[in-house]
């Protein structure tokens, strides 16, 4: 896939869970595998597509290939669908090898953070997931919204939604958005199109999944050295709904303004 100059490409994925509520619609905030806050990112890539995807296909190739990385994790994943890198599953020295491999790629991470509030959710997004989902993408989108050219987006897949409709909604909202802001009421010319993937098929999307887990651990344990790692490719953290810090974009976080373990969030039982 050939990039043009009026032509850009985002790679999506997510980290912590869109879960509200367990059976019986009790609270599952604070609960034993239940993230306290949802997390979308996008990677945009500056070298060349291709050679790109051939370097982290040429590492898990590697993995697999090396009875080293002979681990429970790696053969399910070799067993069932194929062999991708994702932060979660992987063991200690996959993480380091792909984390190394991520410092030669030229690249910036952004990522919009939302902690969860039972509240919120019912209000603002209707105790629907795909809702919840939808609003947070479409803070992402908003500021790619200026210029006349095309966006691709490569979405890595995750049920409800990432259906085309709810990423149609985040687009609405990203518009609509723009179009709030002062003088921001003229035709958006910007094209946007959401391709849906597996990172089984894109590996880049394993970039996105990268990142998203590293600023996951800053938010969920207050553990940064993977941040610290990747910081100076993470050009922007937004954690949407600080409002504490919302004077001076406080809760803008970049190189200048970096995560530390203060960043960390507890559950809310709202």
């Amino acid at each position: 896939m050939n990039t043009k100059s009026n032509t850009k490409h985002y790679f999506l994925d997510e980290a912590g869970d869109t879960s509200f509520y367990t059976k019986g619609k009790k609270n599952a905030l604070g609960t034993n595998g239940v993230s306290s806050c949802f997390i979308i990112g996008m990677v945009k890539v500056y070298d060349n597509l291709e050679e790109v995807r051939g370097k982290i296909n040429r590492l898990q190739r590697e993995i697999v290939d090396n009875p080293f990385f002979q681990v429970a994790s790696v053969q399910k994943k070799v067993n069932n669908s194929g062999y991708y890198l994702h932060a979660t599953d992987d063991i200690p020295e996959v993480r380091l090898k792909f984390l190394e491999l991520i410092l030669t790629i030229n690249c910036s991470f952004e990522a919009v953070v939302s902690a969860k509030t039972i509240e919120r959710y019912e209000t603002k997004h209707k105790g629907k997931e795909e809702y919840f989902y939808a609003d947070l993408l479409s803070h992402l989108l908003k500021n790619k919204l200026y210029k006349d050219e095309k966006l691709v987006l490569h979405v890595s897949e995750r049920g409800k939604s990432t259906k085309n409709h709810n990423l149609e909604l985040a687009l609405q909202k990203a518009v609509q958005r723009v179009n709030s802001n002062p003088g921001g009421s003229e035709e958006i010319k910007t094209k946007v199109i959401f391709n849906v993937n597996y990172p089984t098929n894109e590996p880049i999307l394993n970039l996105a999944d990268y990142f998203c887990w590293a600023i996951q651990r800053v938010f969920e344990k207050g553990e940064t050295r993977y941040y610290e790692f990747l910081k100076n490719k993470i050009s922007l953290v937004i954690d949407l709904y600080d409002k504490e810090k919302y004077e001076g974009f406080r809760n803008y976080y970049s190189v200048e303004n970096p995560l530390t373990k203060e960043n960390k969030k507890n559950p809310s039982s709202h």
